[in-house]
């Protein structure tokens, strides 16, 4: 389904030439009413009279989340605080929070593209949806909340975490649709089979997931274990929050439309900074061309993806590739540059594990190591009648099969990444579980030492 057929059909050529008229605005609006940006213009050269568009876009250098931290709370703002109808913040690992604001007009194009991005997802007007987003400063709750109440479906406005309610929800109040984290379908999945909970006890039909970095072995859990057909997301705060991407139900697994009416999307090189050639992978970079209480320019998202155009496709906005990684995840092992998410690539087609797994890193000496923890499939455990939640050295002794299973999977880690890892074999529920929240899958200890 289409919300806006104008705009997601646009010609190329139509689309570019909006994109490019937004985004000379964008910057003459810019350089009248912050601070941060003048200087940034003044330091590249940019004159607003001058300034071509699209062309001289490289030319602005980047935003990075610094930039953020530096002006806190409100110095990147462009509009007066009374003219701020909202803010939300992501926590800050390392000191402030990032804060972002909203004019009443940004949140009425929050919804709307919120509201093509669930369209997209296989919603339909009149349909209920469980929202398992965290409200609050977090931007997915009440972005997903206003974009699905725009396009007409019943919201139950759940937030993250508390598992039990969220499946007495599920089978009470039937919704087809379910919004979460990737790694929190997961549970959600995972609790049903363990409480005997029925697929067809539940009514759900959708799982919107996004968030968090995930992959198509996850896509087949969740689908399998909700009965859903299960789309990727994508946002980020400082730049709107969910809905600035979206797959297309019918085309699970070919990328996720960028809204590039809103969002002119750039993939650069993660040492240079210079473009990379259309399908090339490198870091996502974005531009807001309509948003008004804090636009940003060339944000620094620090995803690892590519950006390309499927012209076979109902829609001609640009498809963005799954985040492979972040540009400041990437370990450096004894020269291999090695994202975790490559594990998950091999864990996807190993039937004896499950999906849950942990990266950690450490340094013995001036020696880098890696070694990963898995959980072992609970239809392995069973088969071997290891009903338990640990797995010993003991029982690796006892069966063939586990120590074959270790060996094997660390032959494949070898062969495909080029590294050896040490595989730790764990049995289920051994691992963090998400409780509505981003789940970290890598630990890097080197610097802790």
């Amino acid at each position: 389904m289409l919300f806006n057929p104008e705009i997601e059909q646009m010609p190329l050529p139509q689309l570019r030439a909006l994109q490019n008229d937004r985004l000379k605005e964008q910057v003459a609006y810019l350089h009248a009413r912050v601070p941060f940006y003048q200087r940034k213009f003044a330091e590249a050269g940019i004159d607003p009279a001058t300034f071509r568009g699209l062309e001289d876009l490289t030319k602005l250098g980047f935003t990075k989340k610094t930039d953020f931290r530096d002006n806190y709370p409100f110095g990147l703002f462009a509009v007066p605080e009374a003219e701020v109808a909202r803010l939300h913040c992501s926590s800050g690992t390392t000191g402030k929070a990032t804060v972002v604001g909203y004019t009443a007009g940004d949140l009425d194009i929050f919804a709307e593209v919120v509201a093509r991005s669930l369209a997209a997802a296989g919603c339909r007007p009149g349909m209920k949806l469980q929202n398992a987003y965290g409200y609050g400063l977090f931007t997915g709750g009440l972005g997903i909340h206003y974009g699905a109440e725009k396009l007409g479906l019943t919201v139950i406005p759940v937030s993250g975490g508390s598992t039990d309610r969220q499946l007495q929800l599920l089978q009470d109040f039937r919704p087809e649709i379910i919004c979460a984290i990737p790694s929190y379908a997961q549970v959600l999945a995972e609790e049903m089979q363990r409480r005997g909970i029925a697929p067809e006890a539940i009514n759900l039909q959708l799982a919107v997931l996004g968030a968090e970095p995930w992959t198509e072995a996850i896509r087949q859990q969740v689908q399998a274990g909700l009965h859903v057909a299960a789309t990727n997301i994508y946002g980020l705060s400082e730049i709107l929050g969910p809905g600035i991407s979206q797959e297309d139900v019918d085309e699970r697994g070919t990328g996720s439309y960028v809204w590039e009416d809103h969002f002119y999307p750039e993939v650069v090189d993660r040492l240079t900074g210079e473009p990379v050639a259309e399908g090339e992978l490198g870091v996502l970079v974005f531009s807001t061309l309509t948003k008004k209480a804090m636009p940003i320019l060339r944000y620094w998202t620090g995803d690892i993806t590519n950006i390309y155009y499927d012209h076979s496709v109902k829609r001609t906005h640009v498809k963005m590739g799954p985040i492979r990684g972040r540009a400041d995840d990437m370990l450096i092992i004894r020269g291999v540059n090695f994202f975790p998410t490559q594990v998950e690539d091999i864990i996807s087609n190993m039937a004896q594990v499950s999906p849950y797994y942990q990266v950690v890193a450490t340094r013995r000496g001036s020696l880098d190591e890696v070694e990963v923890n898995v959980e072992v499939a609970e239809s392995l455990l069973r088969e071997l009648g290891l009903a338990t939640a640990a797995l010993t050295a003991e029982h690796l002794q006892q069966h063939e099969c586990l120590r074959q299973l270790q060996g094997s999977f660390a032959k494949k880690i070898k062969d495909n990444i080029g590294l050896s890892m040490r595989v730790n074999l764990l049995g289920c529920g051994q691992l963090p579980r998400s409780e509505g929240g981003k789940l970290s899958r890598v630990k890097d200890l080197r610097e802790l030492k």
